[in-house]
Order: C-alpha cells, then structure tokens, then sequence
C-alpha cells in the first residue's frame, strides 16, 4: 500500500495538485466563518450595462452605506455588508418616506427544527377574514448559502401576504461554512414538509401551495418542487425563481458581460462556492446545477431575471431546459435592473413592474 504522507514526511506539490484535481477539496473551505476567501480570478475588463437611474441610485447608496467586496471578505465580515435592502432604505430616507414595515402584514418566527438557524418567519394579513383558508406561498431568500438572512430579505414576503392575501412563510436555514451542501437544501425540504403538516392549523390550505425564492433560494424553490415529486409529497401549484442559480457553467454569457456587475459579480460566485461546497464536484449535483436535473412533471414556473446580473443565463438557461422537460415555463429578464433588484419596487420602477407579474403569475395559479 502507497502510503504519500507520514508524520515525518510533507506531500509533495505533485501530489497535493494530484489530490485537489481528484477531490476539488483543496478548492474549498473549512467550516470555518472566518475562512480565507479564495484567490481572486483574474481581473475582466468587459463593464456591464448601465443600470436605470433609479437602480444605480441604490446601488450608490449602498456604497455611500461602505460596501467592501464581497468576494475579498471573510463569511463573518460579508454578513454585516450593506446590502440592496439597506440602500433602498438610505434612498427612502433621503426622500422624507417611512421605511417602516407595513403594519397590514404580521409575522410570528416558529421553528421547524432543532438548529436554531432552522425556523420561518410567517407573514400573514393583519385583518385576514376568519373562515376561509388562505393560499400558501414557502418563501427561501438568497444570499448564494452564506450570507443574508429573512430580515435582510423582508420586503418579498410581506409583499406577497399582503397582494395575494396568503400565508407566506420566509424559511430560515443553515449557512454555510458552518454547515455545507446539502444541508440547505436538507433545510429547505424539512421545512416544505412542516408547512405541509401545519398550514391547516395556521388558518391556511395545504392543497393551495407554491413555492417562492430569490437567488440562492430560486434555486432552493425549484429544487424543493423537485423534492416533493421524488417523495410523493403535495406539489405546488406554482413556482416562482427569481435569478436562481441553476447552471454550474462558468462560461454562460452573463458570467462574461457581468462580470464586473454590482451588487453581484462573477468573482462573488465562486467565493460563495468555495464557502458552500465540500468539494467541486458539489457544484455538479442536480440540486444546484438545475440545468442537468430530471425537470419532468414541475409545477407550471415563473423565472424573474435582471439584465445585469451574471446569474441572467442561469434563468434563461433553466427555461429552456423546464420547456424542453414538458414544464409550462415563462421567463422575462427585465432591463436596466441588477441582481437583488426584486423587492425594492418601492424606489425602482423595473422592480415594482417585476413584482406585479410575478405575484400576478402565482395569484393566477391560486385561482
């Protein structure tokens, strides 16, 4: 038996690039929030389009906020960057509005778990009439599995309880490094099932369901679909993907002509795959590259794309995969808009326009 490393003896650099090329392992992070992050990629010179004026204005406010690179930053040290929520809010302020939460909506944290990272947020109309049972939306935010939280992303939920009149439950999760895939996508099921079991009791109909989620969590929503077809559990009526990441190809066109994008670049995709991958061969799996899963018998779905976002083709690219798996798809990427642009239709007029057919898609699907 070959035996390459002892206790006296040090690997060689030709078995330490043999080993990382088999595993991907060298590649990744510990579970550690204070992690390096990865070397930077080279440096791509290709600006990307100019953002709406009501866009940039966000994106600026979020850098008066001092936004760092994300992607030259610890886990730790990226949680508490400003983020598109917090500059929609400066830009609020700025116009003498309240960025209070609307009081018509109520929420309760319930958990669904034994980690304390694994409970939702549960929106509901303040003055829902009693009787009938309201819709149910399960909601996952993005934040590629590392950073953000159901705070940061408060606005689409209670949007939505409050538009479609339905019970929308914001489902928090494990983060990565701490616990890596699939342990998201483990959370994200686990809490479809308790919604399941207990909407009843939440004054909601467990037979009118959908699933929702930006970024991250369009992922988490496709794949959580996918997860109730595998487990004979009730499918959602309808899907809603919001700039999912879906496809593991890191050559798509939007990888190149946003690349240098605000608030997420290229760069950022791979420092969050260092962070929420045990291996490279993790990027690969079906959950994640949604492109090479079995897509057949999905609930009629929603993607919701920006034009200046390098997750773009992702969305595009996942549409034409569910069309060609037999799913009744509908995919608009909406100009002069970045990534996390959905949910700040308060101060720009491409998310306002992109909330209103997509929340009229799921409320057609509830009908």
């Amino acid at each position: 038996m070959l035996n390459f490393v002892t206790a006296t003896s040090r690997p060689s650099m030709f078995v330490v690039s043999l080993l990382a090329s088999a595993t991907g392992a060298f590649a990744q992070s510990p579970p550690s929030v204070n992690a390096p992050p990865p070397p930077p990629p080279p440096a791509v010179s290709i600006q990307p389009a100019k953002p709406a004026a009501d866009m940039q204005a966000v994106l600026d406010a979020m850098m008066a906020l001092g936004a760092k690179p994300i992607e030259r930053l610890t886990p730790v040290k990226a949680r508490i960057q400003p983020t598109a929520a917090d500059g929609a809010k400066a830009v609020m302020r700025r116009q003498n509005r309240s960025t209070a939460p609307d009081p018509t909506v109520i929420t309760q944290d319930l958990a669904y778990g034994s980690d304390p990272m694994q409970y939702a947020r549960v929106y509901r109309p303040a003055a829902a009439p009693a009787g009938a049972p309201m819709p149910i939306v399960v909601y996952y935010h993005g934040g590629g599995w590392v950073i953000a939280d159901v705070n940061v992303y408060d606005a689409t939920p209670r949007l939505m309880s409050k538009q479609l009149n339905a019970i929308v439950v914001s489902v928090e999760y494990r983060h990565a490094p701490e616990s890596k895939f699939p342990a998201q996508h483990d959370d994200a099921a686990a809490a479809y099932r308790w919604v399941l079991q207990n909407a009843a009791s939440w004054g909601g109909d467990p037979a009118r369901i959908a699933l929702a989620g930006e970024s991250a969590g369009g992922n988490l929503a496709v794949a959580t679909a996918i997860y109730a077809r595998d487990n004979g559990l009730t499918q959602p009526l309808h899907i809603l993907s919001v700039y999912p990441i879906a496809n593991s190809d890191m050559n798509l066109p939007s990888r190149r002509d946003s690349a240098n994008a605000k608030p997420l670049n290229t760069a950022m995709l791979k420092w969050f795959g260092h962070y929420y991958s045990k291996t490279m061969a993790d990027q690969q799996d079906p959950r994640i590259n949604l492109v090479g899963a079995n897509l057949r018998g999905l609930p009629p779905t929603t993607i919701v794309n920006a034009q200046i976002d390098p997750l773009r083709s992702d969305g595009e690219t996942l549409a034409q995969a569910m069309r060609g798996a037999g799913v009744r798809v509908e995919q608009r990427t909406f100009p002069g808009v970045t990534h996390e642009f959905f949910g700040l239709g308060k101060v720009v007029r491409g998310a306002y326009d992109a909330e209103n057919y997509a929340i009229g898609r799921v409320q057609a699907a509830f009908k």
